[in-house]
Order: structure tokens, then sequence, then C-alpha cells
């Protein structure tokens, strides 16, 4: 088929009557639609706009503590047409903050509300006008590289499956570096990862995780990566664990009967595969033993093992001897 044959029946079709009323139709609501948008795009509105904030012109000995990118939200009234471009343009793009221009000597810095305004109104045309600004003043914190490092612990809810529990948990890395006022830096000994919330595991899970923000606190790195290591929970006991005696004078020796205890606890499988009865203390205390004479002593499971939880002796008195060497 040539192509005048084609443009005959397209023109045909397009300027049958029905299609014709059809494209006068369009053409009505097309400028129809124009000038309604034209009238309102003519309108007065006010609109709220969250304009980027960053600090420039920072020294290179100083470091930046609080964050180096924060937003202040602006509510700006003008005409309809106005706001578009303000909106998909580039008018509001970013607001630099001259380091120098606002920084105090305690390591802290602050831009007033008016003078965010004023920094914006430079981007603005005459006839807009700000009406709002949140927050109220701008905060940032800063020091010349003073930090030091603390190791790192989770924080939240880690629960695995039942008969399962933690037996170790890993960070990668196990401690990070802040950088803060040398009062900051004093009161933290520890930093914790944000909110966790895992339950209903039982093989290793593994997550990484960003560390729960400080004001004015700089944490490098920000995201840790940890492992939680799971074991079957079993009850267990272990025999043959000596009794020893502490405070004795010199010259004497504690017996007791029988010279060796039983301890039974809860643990996983994996660590007690590990376990001896020299990884456990028990103590007989020649003090007590003086200030409250009896025929039987008291003994006290001093240490256990990591790993192990509801430790108890079978027994908590024995009878004992005391001699001269």
């Amino acid at each position: 088929m040539s192509f005048i044959k084609v443009w005959r029946i397209i023109r045909d079709f397009l300027f049958s009557k029905a299609n014709k009323e059809f494209l006068i139709f369009m053409f009505f609501l097309g400028l129809s639609g124009i000038f309604w948008l034209s009238l309102t795009l003519n309108e007065t509105y006010e609109r709220e706009f969250a304009i980027p904030v960053s600090v420039v012109d920072i020294p290179k000995n100083a470091v930046l503590t609080s964050e180096e990118v924060d937003t202040v939200k602006m509510t700006i009234r003008d005409k309809g047409i106005v706001l578009v471009a303000y909106q998909y343009g580039e008018y509001l793009n970013r607001l630099r903050i001259p380091f120098k221009n606002y920084t105090r000597n305690n390591g802290s810095g602050s831009v007033p509300a008016s003078e965010l305004q004023k920094l914006v109104y430079r981007n603005l045309v005459s006839s807009s006008k700000i009406i709002s600004c949140k927050p109220e003043k701008l905060e940032f914190f800063y020091n010349y590289g003073t930090h030091k490092k603390v190791p790192v612990r989770w924080s939240g809810r880690v629960i695995p499956e039942e008969l399962y529990f933690i037996s170790r948990v890993e960070y990668m890395p196990d401690s990070v570096t802040i950088y803060a006022s040398d009062e900051k830096l004093d009161s933290i000994n520890m930093v914790y990862t944000e909110q966790l919330n895992y339950a209903n595991f039982r093989d290793t899970l593994t997550i990484t995780c960003h560390l729960a923000k400080h004001k004015g606190v700089k944490i490098m790195p920000e995201k840790v990566k940890i492992n939680f290591y799971t074991d079957v929970l079993t009850e267990e006991r272990i025999e043959g664990i000596p009794i020893q005696g502490i405070n004795l004078p010199d010259g004497k020796v504690l017996r007791t009967f029988p010279s060796k205890v039983s301890v039974s606890f809860v643990t996983g499988v994996n660590v007690f595969r590990n376990l001896r009865p020299e990884d456990f203390m028990v103590i007989a205390d020649y003090n007590e033993i003086r200030q409250h004479p009896s025929e039987k002593c008291r003994i006290v499971l001093k240490n256990t093992p990591p790993g192990i939880s509801r430790a108890r002796l079978d027994v908590n008195l024995v009878d004992y001897l005391i001699e001269n060497q």
C-alpha cells in the first residue's frame, strides 16, 4: 500500500464527523486545562521545603563530630509557579555554612534561624517570604583530632530458639574510634549498637548494623559486623573438684571430708566438652571457721568458667579437720 493511500485513510478517519467532534472536544478540554493551571499557579500558596545543610571550609586539622549534613525545614510563601520552580529547580539544593563564621572556642558552632533565613533569601526571588524555620537553630560540633578507642557491645533483643542459647558474640571490629570533646571522651567507655530485634534462630546469626549515635560524637567506623554463635543447652555435672582452704595461718592445714565435691550447672554442649575440674574453684575460709566454730564448715563455689549458668554445689557443708604441720 502506497503512502498516499495510507495518508488518505488516516485523513478520512480523523476528519470524519464523529472524530471531528471528538477532536474539538479534546482541544477545548486542553485549553480549559491550560487556563485552569495558569490561574492555579498564579495563586499564592505556602509550602514547606527540606533544605540540606552542610558545613564547608573546615580546616584540615579540625574534625566534625556531628553529622556533616543536616536538614532545615522552611515554609515559603509565594505564587504557585514560583514554588514549583523552587521544588524542581536548583534554588534550594543545598545550604552551605562557612565553618569559621559560626564556630565558638568550646568545640561547637551555632547558626540561629535568622542567619539561616538570610542565607536562604539569597537564593529566593524578591516576592518570596519565609514564614517559618525549623529548627530554631542549627548546631554542630568539632574538635582538633582528640579521640580514643572504646569497645563495642550489642543492644536490643536477640533470642535464639528454645533449648538454644548464645554461647559467644564476635564483633568485627571489636572496638571503634570516637572523636569528641574531652568531657564526652571521659564519659564514654563503651559504644552500643542500634536496637537489634532477632528471635527464633538456631544457627550462627551474622548481622551488620549501625552504632547508636551520640550528640557531638563522631564514631569511626559507623557500622560493625556481629556474629552470634549458638549452642544447645544441657544440664551437666562435673565431679572431683578439690576443696581449697584459704586464709590459713602458717603451719596449719585444712582437711575436709570429702576432699572433693561435684558441681551441677547448665551450659552448651560444645562448652561442656572442654570443661575440666580445674576450671572450677571451691573454697573453705579459715576466718569464717574461726569466727563461727562448728562441726561442719561451709564451702563456696568461688570461680566458674565462662559459658555456664546456674552453677551449684551438690553439698554446702562438709566435715573438716585443722592440723598443725
